[in-house]
């Protein structure tokens, strides 16, 4: 069985009027949008929301730099914990792989609940305010785990066969064999990895208080719900206040922080396309 996937020509229009409606939108007025809706070209054009969200430059740059690093740590760790992982369930001559590629599944069936899970990080472990709790859940996928092992198993063993008749340890054959010639699913993993850690939000609400050590993400939704919820209830504040929060571009918001979100990891995408497509398809099954 392949699953084709739909031509290049059927995605790319829609995919465009998206991303334009997306761009128009963050340059539009409150009153445009509201009045016509979204559109291709911006509608009276505004910088309103742009202010709104960079209304406190020092606090978004802060976040920024606060994303940044945690998405590079991330990133690098999480990629050598989880490769390392599936480099030893490849192996055919481990005799426990088995058992543990089971007890990895087993985790993908099951989960403990967020209350046993939120004990855990803050009682046990005590990292309430603590960047680890931002990283060690995300560093290690099962899925990216799964996607590893089964480009590691696609490598010709005869060339780990003849490492080890030159005397390459295992500390050789995974630096100067393996990770040379698994470029394409370490950008797969890599890219879903920085992607998950950048996109979380959910994460912190959990567990960071302290408003310096929020992340992009955390700081914007926190923006948007305040305004969304000072926009709702507007009809109590009279007076210029009133008017202000009449005027809020809550719409425009939500364009723009995707813009200011996204942004990175468009620009990043180009130099990882040519091994993540590659990638990603190890181990279908064509037929």
């Amino acid at each position: 069985l392949m699953i084709r996937r739909p031509p290049r020509s059927t995605l790319f229009p829609y995919t465009t009027l998206f991303r334009s409606m997306i761009v128009s939108g963050s340059f539009s007025s409150e009153a445009a949008i509201n009045k016509n809706g979204f559109s291709l070209l911006p509608q009276d054009f505004s910088l309103d929301a742009y202010k709104t969200v960079f209304r406190d430059p020092s606090v978004v740059f802060r976040a920024y730099a606060t994303t940044i690093g945690l998405t590079a740590v991330g990133t690098v760790v999480g990629l050598l914990l989880q490769t390392m992982t599936a480099y030893a369930l490849a192996r055919k001559d481990f005799e426990w792989r088995n058992k543990f590629s089971f007890f990895f599944y087993f985790t993908t069936l099951f989960s403990g609940g967020l209350v046993p899970y939120y004990i855990l990080m803050t009682n046990t472990l005590g990292l309430r305010d603590n960047y680890l709790a931002l990283l060690l859940p995300l560093m290690f996928s099962v899925y990216n785990l799964l996607i590893m092992k089964s480009y590691i198993m696609a490598l010709p063993e005869s060339l780990i066969d003849a490492a080890k008749i030159d005397g390459a340890g295992e500390p050789k054959i995974f630096s100067k064999i393996v990770i040379p010639l698994c470029k394409p699913g370490l950008a797969t993993v890599g890219l879903f990895t920085a992607i998950g850690i950048w996109n979380d939000w959910y994460t912190p609400s959990l567990y960071i208080k302290d408003t310096s050590m929020h992340n992009l993400q955390y700081m914007l939704y926190s923006m948007l719900t305040s305004a969304q919820y000072l926009k709702a209830n507007m009809d109590k504040v009279g007076g210029s206040a009133g008017l202000m929060l009449a005027n809020m571009p809550s719409e425009g918001i939500r364009m723009a922080m995707c813009i200011v979100t996204i942004g990175p990891i468009v620009l990043a995408y180009p130099f990882f396309q040519k091994y993540f497509v590659k990638g990603l398809t190890v181990g279908a099954v064509k037929g």
